[in-house]
């Protein structure tokens, strides 16, 4: 009686730790895409052992109940005891399997900061219905984003930045409504940028700089409530700077420099909500307006190498704040105003301008 009490426990055992093992083709998928990757310093892979990837997989977290795997974390630069045992960062080459697709429940795919792993994103990504991060910065990924990853209605952060991805950006993105962190940055990303960018109506920031992104800037982006950080520097955009980015309700960072935008400087971005503006090295002419006041509050303003002309505004006094200020490299002309903000800036703030003469330039 008590051998059968024994193999029933045993049994009981058995099944129940089946049914919290991970399921075996979830196993089997992140083993083939293991296999096409190759980390030969830090040996994360090293714990991938056993039947349960669910157990002490370096990495890869499931879901409690489904024993799926939800969420893959695998970063180069990380706090983990792994990386302060081997006193480095980490480097990995190789390619990302389209097998991770038949991860079929993942939530996050985070694959950052190794910089080797080359080739394409897979297409078939955009077939991960409850996907909601997709975090692949600081590799060497090349070819376009997947054209359909506008299916991915639950993504809410796409982070592909410090790699060579190029071609268009994909006409579906906007379709991606949940979407509250786009960061593009330092790709070869080229086009213009979709005229419906409004539909992203969760976008808090849209990080693109650095790409060779050409044609104007939509004046629909005005029309994303929640967008704070807008940064379009280093590509090759053209046209005048839309108006109406400067009545966005939380928009705190404009950084438009480095582009062939024309036009003048729109006076609603000086009594905007805008703290962070930078519009240098671009083609802009005419007079910087003179509507500063109390609103007005800029941590960072960088109107140099542009073709202003005229007087600096006696208005910017009245400016609750201004803390670095660059005109430089313009035709400005006149006495530079006294008080704040000008008692603190250096004369390099000033600089190859066509007449500018007071403190901290020479006596007019």
């Amino acid at each position: 009686m008590k051998t059968l009490i024994v193999i029933v426990a045993v049994l009981l055992a058995s099944t129940s730790w089946a049914v919290r093992a991970c399921r075996p083709s979830d196993r089997a998928a992140l083993l083939a895409f293991k296999a096409s990757l190759h980390e030969p310093y830090l040996g994360i892979f090293k714990s991938w052992t056993g039947t349960d990837c669910c157990h002490k997989w370096y990495g890869v977290s499931c879901d409690q109940g489904t024993r799926r795997v939800a969420d893959i974390n695998l970063r180069g630069e990380s706090e983990d005891p792994i990386f302060e045992r081997a006193k480095r960062t980490g480097y990995m080459t190789g390619t990302i399997s389209p097998a991770i697709c038949r991860l079929t429940r993942l939530s996050s795919i985070t694959i950052a900061d190794w910089k080797g792993i080359s080739g394409e994103i897979p297409r078939c990504i955009s077939n991960l219905p409850f996907l909601r991060i997709l975090d692949l910065i600081g590799n060497k990924l090349t070819g376009p984003l997947p054209s359909d990853i506008g299916r991915l209605q639950r993504l809410t952060v796409l982070n592909v930045a410090d790699n060579q991805i190029s071609g268009p950006i994909p006409e579906s993105l906007t379709k991606i409504t949940s979407l509250m962190h786009l960061d593009l940055r330092n790709n070869k990303i080229s086009g213009k940028l979709p005229q419906d960018f409004n539909r992203l109506t969760m976008l808090s920031r849209a990080l693109l700089s650095k790409n060779m992104l050409t044609g104007p800037i939509p004046a629909s982006i005005s029309q994303i409530y929640r967008l704070a950080d807008l940064d379009l520097s280093l590509n090759q955009l053209s046209g005048p700077i839309p108006a109406s980015l400067g009545k966005m309700a939380v928009l705190a960072t404009l950084n438009l420099d480095c582009n062939n935008i024309t036009g003048t400087i729109p006076p609603s971005l000086i009594v905007s909500g805008i703290s962070n503006l930078n519009l240098s090295r671009n083609d802009l002419h005419g007079f910087i307006p003179n509507v500063f006041g109390p609103r007005s509050y800029f941590t960072v303003m960088d109107l140099s190498f542009n073709r202003l002309r005229g007087n600096i505004p006696s208005t910017i006094s009245s400016a609750s704040y201004v803390g670095h200020l660059d005109l430089s490299h313009n035709h400005l002309c006149g006495k530079i105003p006294v008080g704040s903000p000008f008692d603190h800036l250096e004369a390099s703030s000033f600089t190859f301008n066509d007449c500018l003469c007071g403190k901290p330039l020479r006596a007019c």
